[in-house]
């Protein structure tokens, strides 16, 4: 578990990072979430026609980017992870459960997440309420561990405060760091005239097999019958043994080229000799920079080949994302098929008609009627929540014209069915400020061709700054409701 990565600096970088992406998916996610379920009194932007498009890709980006970001702290604070003994009083038990539901959590929320991307559930749960739910039990424990190491974080905020000199990590056992190098090494950093290499602490392994795991992962020499560490010296390694010892003749020589005037069998002077702090330090810092390319490499990698599902500028580095842009019926992908939804045969039913029913007057319309009305057209994405998204031409009958034709008020809330008979967004509710947009249409066409049916043939809402499983697709009925 000795490394140069696993100290509190590391783990304040990488902790840093891990909240901003989670504050962005948290942000970005109740903003999703409020669209799909909002109060009654809540309003949203329709401009830019864009917005949606932008959040959830950049939910669905940050979402991405948490997981190598996540495998790395991990990494970092493993030694306090599996410190023993596990539990040291009340508080630290405390303290250490909130650790566990963090954990816990941010596993389940990324892993879930990402395969909610490539629409597959292999868990008994509903996805959407649980993933909201787990997003506040995030958050909440993120807030509580931030508060429990405030000092550890003010300490190691800066890198100058974390470094000496010569690169090597500054313990501070004063703000309660469990990631500490152990204590022999503290003593000889402490005393800058040491530059010995400091041995490692007896205690510092526990015994059992978890001592023998640990030190096989660091590389340690074994532990002695005795439970001792081996010393880091032979008992006749000092300068007095080499003086009395038979071969010190032999080192004689080496010793002259480390000080011209240095006697058979004499040490270089200290002056002579390359500072093993300089150099450890060099080791760490090198160690150190290795280790943060690899994560800066690791998330700019998955961010950028999954990023094109979404992003206009990625689209030629798209190799992981669920969905790639421009592959799919009228030049467009799709999440749920005609087949899928059981809408087959009343889709293609030769009396399909559209219903809408106002305050006080119903009317209904085929779809030659809806195209008699006049049409419009709008360059609108579909966005949606797996995060893919893509700009496209569409063309059919405003929503305000044909609340128009049914008399209702302006301010209308409307409630939209589709021919769908299962699933959880076959009604939809559509607050005022979409219903009144003029971008807001039944479209009959996409892309300059008449809609496809896995696009929602015969007629569909497609509206600005909305999740795509709120533009329904073949749809039967929009009643005024409010």
């Amino acid at each position: 578990m000795a490394s140069p990565n696993r100290n509190a600096r590391s783990a304040v970088v990488l902790g840093r990072l891990l909240g901003i992406a989670f504050l962005v998916c948290f942000g970005t996610g109740v903003y999703s979430h409020l669209l799909q379920q909002p109060f009654p009194w809540m309003r949203f932007p329709t401009r830019p026609v864009q917005l949606y498009q932008f959040t959830q890709g950049l939910h669905i980006t940050a979402g991405i980017a948490i997981i190598p970001l996540l495998l790395a702290k991990l990494n970092t604070v493993m030694p306090a992870l599996v410190q023993v003994p596990p539990v040291r009083g009340f508080l630290h038990l405390l303290e250490r459960l909130s650790i566990a539901v963090l954990v816990a959590a941010a596993i389940v929320q990324v892993g879930t997440g990402l395969l909610n991307t490539y629409q597959w559930y292999p868990w008994p749960f509903p996805f959407k309420q649980v993933h909201n739910a787990l997003a506040y039990v995030i958050i909440g424990s993120l807030i509580v561990h931030v508060a429990v190491k405030l000092r550890v974080i003010a300490r190691y905020w800066r890198s100058r405060d974390s470094y000496d000199e010569h690169g090597r990590f500054v313990p501070d056992a004063s703000v309660g760091s469990e990631l500490l190098p152990p204590a022999a090494d503290r003593e000889a950093r402490v005393d800058p005239a040491s530059d010995a290499p400091a041995p490692q602490a007896a205690a510092s392994y526990p015994r059992g097999l978890t001592g023998r795991l640990l030190r096989w992962v660091d590389g340690a020499p074994a532990a002695t019958p005795g439970g001792a560490e081996p010393r880091a010296e032979r008992p006749d390694s000092g300068p007095e043994s080499r003086e009395a010892s038979p071969s010190a003749g032999l080192r004689a020589p080496d010793a002259a080229l480390g000080a011209p005037d240095a006697s058979p069998g004499a040490e270089p002077s200290r002056a002579s000799r390359p500072s093993t702090a300089a150099t450890s330090g060099r080791r760490e810092r090198i160690a150190r920079r290795g280790f943060f390319a690899g994560v800066t490499a690791a998330t700019v990698g998955v961010v950028a080949l999954t990023a094109g599902q979404s992003s206009t500028l990625a689209e030629p580095f798209n190799v992981f994302g669920a969905r790639q842009r421009h592959r799919g019926p009228n030049d467009l992908p799709v999440n749920r098929t005609a087949r899928a939804a059981g809408v087959l045969a009343t889709a293609t039913a030769a009396d399909w008609a559209l219903t809408v029913v106002g305050p006080a007057v119903s009317r209904t319309f085929s779809r030659a009627e809806l195209v008699a009305l006049g049409t419009a057209q709008a360059e609108l994405p579909i966005s949606c929540v797996e995060g893919w998204s893509q700009m496209a031409t569409w063309r059919g009958v405003r929503m305000r014209d044909l609340l128009l034709a049914v008399q209702a008020e302006p301010g209308s809330k409307v409630r939209v069915t589709s021919l769908e008979r299962h699933g959880g967004y076959r009604i939809m509710d559509m607050g005022p400020e979409y219903a009144e947009d003029p971008t807001t249409l039944v479209a009959l066409e996409l892309n300059g061709a008449t809609l496809d049916l896995d696009h929602g043939f015969p007629a569909r809402i497609i509206a600005p700054g909305r999740p795509g499983v709120l533009q329904t697709k073949w749809i039967e009925k929009i009643e005024v409701i409010a």
